[in-house]
């Protein structure tokens, strides 16, 4: 049973593990840096259907199709799958899981899907809720465009701080066998809100979210930064991760040489006009559950932070004038 580590951490106390992964891209992402480690990478980014909400909802499928074939499973050996996405009432996830007829429970977290579906499955799985979990994500660059900003078509020219929107998914198993990647802990972040309304600045927008999760789990744990190989974050992109530093340093921490995240890692920033990097519930969800995932099972990674963050906003409250409130889960695993 899990059970709870000072404030706001969870100690897992089986040895729940992330026994199989799969992330997929676009063939913009599959010109980055990482294109060798996702699972596949799609040429045609509206994958042979009608739209680009259709598209993303494909992503959402193959991933958890790939994540169940590497572990050698069938959808009904799964109890309970997590999943997310950015587009209202989380459509992606419920349109391209329907198929598996797997239990299934919608997430929101906007960008930090990822972590939260993730820390949902072991959760469920160390409390004896299950057995075995599934947690998937995704975004899509043209269905994001055309929900939370303008039409691609219209061409309109992009802030420097914006960062694009990753057509991209990850999916993960999540069981008690023992093996894999053990997760050890997770902190549930708290909504975070430093009134920012800059819609195209996401990363300043997440990053007091980030930093307040990570201090408080240093707290909880009595850890410091340099305990960990790396303290991965996602999706703050350039500015926001600078922003992340500078935050954690004013408070006497100092993450600058274990840090790094998805948001700059997805693109090559001098061949590839991303402007602040990437972002999206699929820039995070690729990212870890391919090339992350490929570093702690070959124990190039051992012991990791992964800090997911999120701007909890909708096109609704952007056009009230609302600010952009963020949030930010974590996930101690070692392989």
């Amino acid at each position: 049973m899990p059970v709870r580590s000072g404030k706001r951490t969870i100690s897992i106390i089986g040895r729940v593990g992330i026994v199989s992964s799969a992330g997929v891209a676009g063939h913009k992402e599959g010109e980055g840096p990482l294109a060798s480690y996702f699972d596949s990478v799609y040429s045609d980014d509206m994958l042979g259907q009608k739209s680009w909400e259709k598209a993303e909802s494909r992503l959402q499928t193959n991933a958890a199709q790939e994540a169940l074939r590497k572990a050698g499973l069938q959808p009904y050996d799964i109890d309970v799958i997590f999943a997310g996405d950015l587009l209202n009432q989380c459509i992606s996830s419920t349109f391209g899981l329907r198929s598996l007829e797997i239990p299934y429970l919608g997430q929101y977290g906007a960008c930090s899907t990822m972590a939260q579906t993730m820390l949902m499955a072991a959760l469920f799985v160390d409390s004896g809720a299950c057995n075995r979990a599934m947690a998937v994500t995704s975004s899509h660059f043209c269905s994001a465009e055309r929900q939370f900003r303008l039409p691609i078509e219209y061409g309109g020219q992009r802030t420097p701080t914006a960062q694009w929107t990753v057509t991209g998914a990850g999916a993960a198993v999540i069981d008690d066998s023992g093996n894999g990647c053990i997760i050890k802990d997770v902190t549930i972040g708290k909504i975070t809100d430093y009134k920012i309304k800059d819609a195209n600045n996401m990363g300043a927008a997440m990053a007091p979210a980030a930093a307040d999760t990570i201090l408080n789990y240093m707290i909880d744990t009595n850890t410091k930064p340099y305990d960990y190989d790396l303290i991965l974050t996602g999706d703050l992109g350039f500015i926001g991760s600078e922003l992340l530093i500078k935050i954690l340093q004013r408070e006497g921490m100092d993450i600058s040489m274990v840090h790094n995240d998805c948001g700059k890692m997805i693109f090559d920033r001098e061949r590839q006009d991303v402007h602040g990097g990437g972002s999206g519930c699929g820039c995070c969800g690729s990212v870890f559950c391919s090339y992350i995932m490929q570093q702690l099972n070959s124990h190039k990674l051992k012991n990791i932070l992964f800090v997911a963050t999120g701007a909890l906003m909708s096109p609704t409250s952007s056009q009230q004038g609302e600010s952009i409130p963020g949030i930010a889960h974590l996930l101690h695993i070692v392989s």
